[in-house]
Order: structure tokens, then sequence, then C-alpha cells
């Protein structure tokens, strides 16, 4: 049978041959240190390996982007991890986690009533099971990427009372897991959250503990969502770097250059380790994501209430420019402080880029430069059933299992030119062979939607359909369906769709409430006018009988 056709150029995500003893052998010794000379020797040479970099890469910046000595870093540590421990917000992923899914305590509490445990900073006995713990971090640390807390809240929480533990996603269908991520955005997310969760049962039900190993065997997992749940489901002292870690660290230590650059992102990696407290890493690197998102934020950042004001070289920046402005000095290059050994520092702003008085610290971190989405357009139909007692129908087609909004549903759709010309034959024979002969008379253009993915801004042009009154459509080829209207609000469609159906929604309404305001209106329908009003309404107003015999003598 055939396949829908897809509006957008997928992306097939390239998959690597099958490795399941490599990955079991990985997985049943990523706790456990190599005990073989050949190992221990191989352990010992990747740290050394690591070091000289670090080396390599202080060496070629200006100690001014630096922490000067470990008491430096100690203070960091301390200001910021007191100022999270009063500060932090209370969401759902930051609850304990029970053996029996229950608790909703913070995690940390006196310690008169809980016991040190290696990995977490303090853990009731007995109450914690380390992975669900590491699930529930997972999933919140993939929902949270490109999507704000407050739209990932709810969703979190439909979808660990939906599938409370690892072995339960697992037994999930792809079809559920769409469903409840609809909207989500970034669809493939859920599908990796998904694969990987059948690959940990697959291995033994344990997900790995260490950042390293993570990123080697579960799809979709990156270097900081890995170090997120090693740090915070299992204490590995390993650093992270996302958004909001990224520009914390870029005015903290005034780093003007891109950060998106390879130099630029290691050294921010490079700084994120070392700052990174080993008694509480996971507390850490969340105290250190929550000031990001709360106080060092991209625009009007809260200056006066953070925590490590006092270490901030951005905000030092600030007072001398302030200082230099109210004294009429002529403003000087950052030399004073930044002092590279030779030719321009890596990591300040370039000379094309000065500073910005009235940005102030929001001068840093550099904006980067991004590509434009590329242009596509589509031609869309909702194609309705109408019934006699109710009940329409809408016909659905489901997109390939790869690529872009893979496995999700959406409405039958061709490929269109990008000048706008909408293909309404080739739409028409792109319904008929789902849903049989159909009378193109009744396809009509309703307007259009426009949704940009995260590359592709998309151009829906938005055709509608109804059969009213005709035989009803019985054929159901596979990878189709027909949803009442209810079960469509529900259904895995993605927010494109929505926003399709909600112009053809509007387009019927509209149709009705112009069907109803062509009526006569009676005169206690009427809005009441003035008295003047009045007498230029009914001089202008044509009369309209509106007694019964009047109207049948205008009829004859």
């Amino acid at each position: 049978m055939k396949k829908p056709r897809t509006a957008v150029r997928t992306c097939r995500r390239k998959q690597a041959s099958s490795q399941e003893g490599r990955e079991k052998q990985v997985l049943s010794s990523s706790p456990v240190k190599p005990s073989t000379p050949d190992g221990e020797e191989l352990r010992l040479s990747q740290g050394l390996a690591r070091r000289q970099k670090e080396v390599v890469l202080r060496a070629s910046v200006s100690p001014y982007h630096l922490f000067r000595d470990t008491a430096e870093v100690t203070v960091f540590r301390e200001n910021l991890l007191s100022w999270y421990d009063r500060e932090k917000r209370d969401l759902p992923w930051r609850r304990r986690v029970s053996r029996q899914g229950a608790g909703t305590e913070g995690w940390h509490q006196p310690p008169s009533t809980l016991t040190p445990c290696p990995g977490l900073h303090w853990q009731a006995e007995g109450e914690v099971d380390p992975d669900r713990r590491a699930y529930a971090v997972w999933v919140s640390e993939v929902m949270l990427q490109q999507t704000q807390v407050a739209t990932v809240i709810d969703y979190y929480t439909r979808w660990m009372q939906k599938w409370p533990t690892l072995q339960d996603l697992a037994s999930a269908s792809l079809e559920e897991v769409n469903q409840l991520w609809a909207g989500l955005g970034y669809y493939s997310r859920g599908r990796w959250l998904q694969e990987g969760a059948q690959k940990v049962v697959k291995l033994g039900g344990h997900v790995p503990h260490t950042a390293e190993t993570l990123q080697k065997l579960l799809p979709g997992v990156g270097r900081y969502t890995a170090g997120a749940i090693a740090s915070i489901a299992f204490g590995e002292a390993t650093g992270v770097v996302d958004g909001n870690v990224v520009r914390v660290l870029c005015r903290v230590r005034a780093i003007g250059a891109d950060p998106g650059s390879t130099f630029v992102s290691q050294q921010l990696w490079s700084l994120a380790q070392q700052l990174v407290d080993p008694a509480r890493p996971g507390d850490f690197n969340q105290a250190a994501m929550e000031l990001g998102a709360t106080v060092c934020t991209p625009q009007h950042p809260r200056c006066s209430q953070c925590p490590v004001q006092s270490m901030c070289r951005a905000h030092q920046r600030v007072e001398r420019e302030q200082l230099l402005a109210s004294q009429s000095l002529p403003s000087s290059p950052d030399v004073e402080e930044c002092a590279p050994s030779t030719g321009q520092c890596q990591l300040c702003a370039p000379p094309t880029e000065p500073w910005n008085q009235t940005l102030g610290v929001a001068n840093f971190p550099r904006k980067a430069s991004r590509r434009p989405p590329r242009e596509e357009c589509s031609a869309i139909c909702v194609l309705e059933q109408l019934r006699a007692l109710g009940g329409a129908r809408i016909l659905l087609v489901q997109r390939p299992k790869s690529g872009l909004l893979a496995g999700l549903w959406e409405f039958p759709s061709v490929t269109a030119e990008p000048s706008g010309r909408c293909p309404r034959e080739a739409l028409l024979q792109e319904l008929q062979s789902w849903a049989g002969p159909l009378p193109a008379t009744h396809l009509q253009h309703l307007g259009q939607v426009v949704h940009t993915f995260s590359h592709i801004k998309l151009t829906y042009q938005v055709y509608g359909l109804a059969l009213e009154g005709q035989t009803p459509v019985t054929i159901t080829p596979p990878g189709t369906r027909w949803l009442t209207r209810e079960e469509f609000h529900t259904a895995a469609v993605s927010t494109a769709m929505k926003k399709v159906f909600r112009v053809y929604e509007g387009q019927r309404l509209g149709t009705c409430k112009r069907s109803k305001t062509s009526q006569v209106s009676t005169p206690s329908t009427r809005r009441k006018l003035s008295p003047g009003q009045q007498v230029l309404d009914s001089f202008f107003r044509p009369h309209i009988p509106t007694d019964a015999s009047s109207l049948k003598s205008m009829a004859q």
C-alpha cells in the first residue's frame, strides 16, 4: 500500500550496526575500574591526555578568564550552593523518588534524620532507588531541551504518572509516546527516550552510572544530558554546560568570544569541570543552571541578587565603564586586566564588536549568528465526513517512521511551490489515493498557516473538503485513520496540525456566523441608537416590511 507523501524533506538519522555484545560488556563494566594491567594503563593514559588538554587550553588564554586558585573556586562553590539551598524552585523532578514511587519531599533534609550516601548529598536510608532517580532526571532533562520549565511541568507529571519506571516506558508503544509528547516539539526526543529505556531493560535494567557510558549507550543522550544524569542521580563529579551555564560562565569570566566555537566551548566545559563541587556535584550543576534561569537571565539580569556578583568580571566591567563615563574620560580597551601574551585574546569579544553601554552585563555572551530556516511550502487538506446523525470523522495519515515528526499523524498533503502556487489537482489525487473518488468542486482553499520547526519554516496552504449527503467512505488503507473531532485533539498530532485544523474550524464557524447575520434582525435585537442616529438611519435605510401579510404580497 502506498506510503504517505511528506511535505517536509526528512533527514534520516543514521543507525549504527548492532553491537549488542559490546554494549553489554561496556554496561556491565562501567561502574568498575579496569583491573587488568592493560585496562589500568589505558585509564591512566586517558586521564593524562585529558589533563594535558586542559593545560594547553589554559596556556592559550589570559588568566583574566580563569579562576586564580583553589580558594577562589571554593568561595564560588559555597556562595552558589548556599544560595541554591535557600532559593531553589520546587520542581517535580527534584523531589525524592522512593522505591514505591511515592514521596514528594525535597532532597535536602537535616543531617540528623538522614545518612550520608555516596552519589547523593543526603539520602533517606533505604528510600531512594538510583535507577528510578536516574530515570526521572533523564526524562526531565530531555524534556527541558529547548523547552521552558513552565511547559515541561505538566508533560513531565503526566509522563511519570503513565510510565513511572523504565520498564513501564519500555513496554509502551511508540504511538502512546507520541500521543503524550504531542505539542512539546522536537518529537524525536520522545522516541529516543523510549528506545533508550528499551535498551537499558534489554541490558539488565540498570542505568549506566557514568557520563561516558551514558553518552555511548543511550540514543539522543549527548554530553550535557549524560553529565546531568550522572551527577544528579549517581554523584559523579562531572560538570555540565547548557545554555544557562554558558551565560553564567561567560559573564563571570567575561568571555566575549563566540560560545558556539569549538575553542570557546572547550574552555567553558573546562571551567565547568573545575568548578563542580565533588561533594555535591548534582546540586552544584542544578544551582548553576538555576542561577542562569532565574537571576542571570538573557535580558534584565538581577545582578543585585546574584550570589557570585563579587566574582563576576562582567559586573566589574560595567562598574568600570560607568566610572569612566561619569569622569568624562575616553573609554579604553580592556587591556589592564586581560593581557594575552600574543595577539588578540581568543576569549575576548572581537574588536568589531565594541562594548554596548546600554546592555551592561548582557554584553556577554556574544550572540551567535543563526542561519535562517529553510523555507518550504505544502498544500494540505482537512477531509471530513459529515453524518446525518452527527459524529463527523476526519481523515489522518501517518508520517514515515523516521525523520522529522516521525510516526505522527497529519492531514493528507503534497509539496507545493514556494511561489505560492498550490497544486490543487495533485492534492485532490493525494486525497483520492487514500479515500477513493471525491467531488473536486467541494475542495476549497481556506487560508494558510506558517509554522517554524527547528530548521524549516513551512507554509501550509490549507484546504477543506466536507463530504455531506454522500456515500460514506468505508475504505481505510494502512497508515490512515478516521477520527472524530474529540479523538483528533488527543491524538499524536503536531502543533502545526492543530493550527491547520483551527483554520478549518474557523472557516466553518465563520460561514455559520455569516449566514446568521445575513438574516433580517428584529427591532428587539438591534443596538439602541441615539435620536440623531435614528433620524439618519430611517432616512437612508429602505423600508422593509416585517408583518406576514406584507411579506406575502412582496413574494407574489
